[in-house]
Formats: C-alpha cells, structure tokens, sequence
C-alpha cells in the first residue's frame, strides 16, 4: 500500500478524528477541573493591618480565609504603638486568593541601641557634632568650662550620667556636650 493511499484512507481518517475527538474532551476536562481546583473568579480582599497590633491582624487575616507571616522587625516610628504592623505586602485593599501570605513588617519596642563612637572627647565641636547626628543621635545642651582649647569636646553626658567608652544609647538620644571656652582654668 502506498503512502498517499493510507493517507486517504477511510481506517486512518477515522483514527486522525478520534484523536481530535480525544484532545478536545481531554482540554475540556482539564479546563474545567482548573476552573474548580483554582477557585477561578473568587477573591479575597486584604484588610489593611497597619497601626494593629499582632492579635487584631491575625484575627482579621483568619477572618478573611489569608494566611499571617511575620518579617523582620523595621527600625522604630514612633508614630504607630510598639509590637504594631507599620507595613505589609500585599497592600490592603488588593484582590488576593485565599490562604495567601500576608507579609507584615512590625513596629520595634524601641529605637535599637547604638555604640557611642570612641575618639569623640579632645576634638572639636566642628567634628563631633556631624558625627553623632550621622549616628541618630542629636545634640542637646552645650556648656563650657575653662579649658585653653576653645570649643574642644572635654565631656559627653546623657541625662545628666557621663557617657563612658563603649556605652550604648538608643536612637535619637539627646547628647549634652562640655566644651573648652578658650581660658585658662
């Protein structure tokens, strides 16, 4: 039998049919299973956390069928209360599917403490205040003692306590600084 004679006959016309008859019932059968496993045209809606403290946003994520998983703490706002949700991913009022992860970045129970730098004391007010408002801190009370070195750092004191070498402070601590006033004691 030759090629183009089983190419036009009626046994392999029938078989190239029922193959197609086959793919179609099987992408029908696919898409539809797809349509029910995938939960096609359901959504919810992700309520907004931020300012919620961790009990309320876990209620409120289990109440909407979402799924809560906590990030790495942020740096401290002190706009929003301690152990609450400043951010999350996705953002509220986004259409997600159910049990979805909800990102959420919590609020610090504080600024974080950083190392008062060494080799502040015996430079100048100049170099010393860049420094420390580098590191977060600002500066508060400047006062002056006899000392020949006019404006040279002679102590560093944190509510009213000498900072000693090594302390740590939190974020934005006032520093109160001691300067030379260029006479001799």
């Amino acid at each position: 039998m030759s090629a183009l004679k089983f190419l036009t006959s009626k046994t392999f016309l029938k078989q190239i049919l029922l193959a197609v008859v086959a793919i179609v019932v099987i992408c029908f059968i696919m898409l539809k299973w797809l349509n029910i496993t995938t939960n096609h045209g359901t959504f919810e809606t992700v309520p907004d956390l931020t300012g919620k403290s961790i009990d309320v946003a876990e209620i409120e994520l289990q109440q909407n069928d979402l799924v809560m998983k906590i990030q790495d703490s942020a740096n401290y706002n002190p706009d929003y209360p301690r152990f609450s949700v400043i951010e999350q991913e996705p953002k509220a009022g986004t259409q997600v599917k159910e049990n979805r992860k909800i990102y959420i970045t919590l609020n610090p129970s504080g600024y974080r403490k950083i190392r008062v730098p060494d080799g502040l004391i015996d430079k100048t007010y100049r170099q010393v205040k860049p420094t420390l408002e580098a590191l977060g801190f600002k500066v508060g009370n400047i006062t002056y003692e006899d000392n020949i070195a006019k404006d040279m750092v002679l102590k560093l004191s944190h509510d009213g306590k000498r900072i000693d070498i090594g302390d740590k402070l939190a974020k934005t601590s006032v520093i109160d600084l001691v300067l030379g006033n260029g006479n001799r004691p």
